[in-house]
C-alpha cells in the first residue's frame, strides 16, 4: 500500500525525509551499536543528540541566551498548569479563541484569579480578537494565547499589544511554520506533535527573568528550575521523540531552507484550497480571511450527511484524517510543514470532482 496523504492535526505526518533517515539508523545510531531507542539517556551519544536538537530550535527560532530551552513531558496541555503554577502571582489575563484556550483558562483558574479580556466565541471563534494595550491591565503577571487555533481555523495575523505584560503563548499547531521574533514573547511552548515531530515532547522556551526563585513548594516534575538546573535531564526523557525532533530540525535547515521559505510553501498550500474553497459553491470556510490559519483550513459541505460522504470517500482516495473536530464537525485539513504541496492538490482536485457529483 502506497503512503497516503494524512491531514490530522496530530499527531500528524513526518517528512518522508525524516522517516527515512530515522529507518536508516533504527538499529544503529551512527557508529554507537544500539538503536537511539535502546540509549542511556545519560551516554555521550544520546547527549548529543539532545544538546543538537536544542541548537537547532535556538537556530531556527533565533533564541537568545537570555532564554531557556527546556524539553518537558505531559504535552502542551500540562503547560496550561506548569506556566501558572511557576509565573503567575497576582492575576493572569487570557485572549479566548477557542478550545485550547478554554482549557487553559480553565487550569489557570485553579491556580491564580484569572480574566479573559476578548472573547470571540459568540461568533463561534470565527475571528480573532483585536486587542489593544488599553486593554491589558499592565499589574498583570503575563498575557496568554494560543497563537494558531487547531479547531476553528484561525491565527493571529499580528500579536496583540501587551506593553509591559509578558505575552505566553501557545505555538503547537505553528512552530517552524514562518519566522518569529523570540524577543516578543515571554515564553512559548509547543507540544511536538503537530509540526515539529512525534508526540511524547513538549518545547519551552523561557526568558530567564521571568523565572522566580524555586518554589520549593511545586511538586518537583512541575517546578521548572528542575529543568533548567537538570538540563532537562531530571529523569527519563522521551529520547526518541527528541532525536526526531532533532531530524525535523535538520531536515528545515538542509532541505527546506530555513523558517522563510517554509513560510512561502506554507502560504502557497493554504492559498491553493482557501482559493478553491472562495470559489465553490458546495464548500465553504466561515472564517474571517485575515484570520484565517495556515496551518489547519476548516470547511463544510452544505449539510452533516455530505460532510459524512465526504470524508469517507476521501479516505477510500487516500487523503485521511479531515474530519472536523468532534465539536464543531464538518471538515479540517491540517496542512502542516510535512505536508507535501502535492497533498493539498491533491485534495483540491478531490474535492471538485466531489462538488462535480454532488453539487
Amino acid at each position: 500500500m502506497s503512503r497516503v496523504y494524512n491531514f490530522s492535526s496530530g499527531p500528524a505526518m513526518l517528512p518522508t525525509w525524516v522517516l527515512e533517515r530515522a529507518q536508516k539508523e533504527m538499529l544503529q545510531y551512527q557508529d554507537s551499536g544500539q538503536s537511539v531507542m535502546e540509549m542511556s539517556h545519560r551516554s555521550p551519544e544520546y547527549l548529543e543528540i539532545q544538546t543538537h536538537c536544542e541548537k537547532s530550535i535556538r537556530e531556527l527560532l533565533g533564541v537568545t541566551d537570555d532564554y531557556h530551552v527546556l524539553f518537558v513531558q505531559g504535552g502542551a496541555s500540562l503547560q496550561f498548569s506548569m506556566i501558572p503554577l511557576n509565573l503567575a502571582e497576582n492575576k493572569v489575563l487570557i485572549i479566548n479563541t477557542g478550545e485550547w484556550t478554554k482549557k487553559a483558562y480553565k487550569e489557570h483558574c485553579k491556580l491564580v484569579p484569572t480574566e479573559i479580556i476578548a472573547d470571540s466565541e459568540a461568533e463561534a471563534f470565527a475571528y480573532v480578537p483585536k486587542v489593544s494595550v488599553d486593554l491589558v491591565d499592565q499589574t498583570a503577571d503575563y498575557l496568554y494565547i494560543c497563537q494558531n487555533n487547531t479547531v476553528f481555523g484561525t491565527r493571529y495575523p499580528a500579536l496583540p499589544d501587551s506593553g509591559k505584560v509578558p505575552l505566553i503563548a501557545d505555538l503547537s499547531s505553528m512552530i517552524f511554520s514562518e519566522p518569529l521574533n523570540i524577543n516578543d514573547y515571554g515564553l512559548i511552548f509547543a507540544g511536538a506533535q503537530k509540526n515539529m515531530g512525534p508526540s511524547g515532547v513538549c518545547v519551552v522556551i523561557l526568558r530567564k527573568d521571568l523565572l522566580k526563585p524555586s518554589k520549593d513548594k511545586l511538586p518537583t516534575m512541575l517546578n521548572y528550575h528542575t529543568y533548567i538546573e537538570n538540563d532537562s535531564l531530571f529523569n527519563t526523557p522521551p529520547t526518541y521523540a527528541i532525536y526526531l525532533c532533532d531530524l525535523v530540525c535538520k531536515w528545515l535547515k538542509e532541505e527546506i531552507g530555513g523558517l522563510a521559505k517554509i513560510k512561502e510553501i506554507n502560504e502557497n498550500k493554504a492559498a491553493l484550497l482557501y482559493d478553491y474553497l472562495d470559489s465553490s459553491d458546495f464548500f465553504s470556510n466561515n472564517i474571517n480571511k485575515t484570520d484565517r490559519s495556515l496551518m489547519n483550513v476548516t470547511f463544510v459541505s452544505p449539510n452533516a450527511d455530505f460532510d459524512k460522504l465526504f470524508v469517507k470517500e476521501a479516505a477510500e482516495a487516500g487523503l485521511i484524517n479531515l474530519a472536523g473536530h468532534r465539536i464543531v464537525g464538518g471538515m479540517r485539513a491540517s496542512i502542516y510543514n510535512a505536508m507535501p504541496t502535492e497533498g493539498v492538490q491533491a485534495l483540491v482536485d478531490f474535492m471538485k470532482e466531489f462538488e462535480v457529483t454532488h453539487g
